[in-house]
């Protein structure tokens, strides 16, 4: 990726009723979605979140991802925009924000009258793809643990093996791409180097940990996978499962969905409703 792309992130906000919710800048004289340039080293899904806030007040978690949007700027350069469907977390109520010299209005819109409002033929492009993954969903991220201590070095039990130094800067820069997706149920493995690619956003947040010895390579089958997978994804809440990479197989079988070659610290984010899933993508912390 050339070093003079400009790298934003936004999202596509809907709600109950076929409503999108839309921006004006008065700088441009525009009506767009919140979206907004990455801060350094920030992850795309974290600076989608933090605009949506900083320019509407409004607090969201991401749903499916959205092709994103490549076009000139001033200067001669290219902006990339990654862009994701979003549902409010808490009030959508917009009716006190106040402008700033950014955006002085901030609206929910009737989904059949966005189109004529927005001012940029990529966001109506945007808006008509969205249109398929509008509906509320939840995301369940199937997590392989952090760079791990090496095997061949450890000679004590491998339930017990921790991560490596490059596992646990991993483990604290998936926080806030866990944190984009409203996670609140942390499911893993009940192996050291699972709990400690999880424990960081467990304190952060204040959500427990919840250990599956099921979930290890030593005890995981076929059934008591399936099993585990089934009463999470029946969870209306955002949920991660961090597992090992000989354990994905099982877990991305029972929900149904292909076999993902997943590096140490990745995460295949399922986005479903109602037990159906809807979207995949997989987001690299580092």
């Amino acid at each position: 990726m050339p070093s003079s792309e400009v790298l934003a992130a936004g999202v596509v906000v809907t709600r109950r009723g076929r409503q999108v919710l839309l921006i004006h800048r008065p700088r441009y004289d525009d009506w767009s979605f919140p979206k907004g340039k990455l801060d350094p080293g920030e992850h795309p899904t974290a600076a989608a979140v933090r605009e949506v806030e900083e320019e509407t007040g409004l607090h969201v978690r991401l749903g499916p991802p959205l092709p994103g949007q490549d076009y000139a700027v001033a200067g001669g350069r290219r902006k990339h925009v990654d862009y994701w469907v979003g549902r409010v977390v808490g009030s959508d109520d917009v009716s006190g924000w106040r402008a700033t010299d950014e955006v002085d209005q901030v609206r929910w819109v009737p989904w059949d009258d966005a189109a004529a409002l927005l001012t940029h033929d990529h966001d109506r492009v945007t808006l008509a793809r969205a249109a398929a993954v509008r509906k509320k969903t939840r995301a369940l991220l199937v997590l392989r643990h952090g760079d791990a201590f090496p095997r061949r070095e450890w000679e004590r039990d491998d339930r017990l093996r921790p991560l490596a130094e490059r596992g646990t800067l991993q483990a604290q820069a998936l926080v806030p791409v866990l944190a984009a997706y409203d996670v609140t149920t942390v499911a893993t493995s009940s192996s050291a180097r699972c709990v400690g690619t999880v424990e960081p956003y467990a304190a952060t947040t204040g959500f427990g940990l919840e250990a599956h010895d099921v979930l290890s390579e030593e005890d995981a089958t076929p059934e008591a996978v399936a099993g585990v997978v089934e009463e999470l994804l029946a969870r209306d809440s955002g949920v991660v499962v961090c597992t090992h990479r000989p354990v994905l197989p099982l877990v991305l079988g029972a929900l149904g969905v292909e076999e993902q070659r997943l590096a140490p610290g990745d995460a295949l984010v399922v986005h479903h409703r109602k037990g159906r899933v809807v979207a995949t993508e997989v987001q690299r912390p580092l």
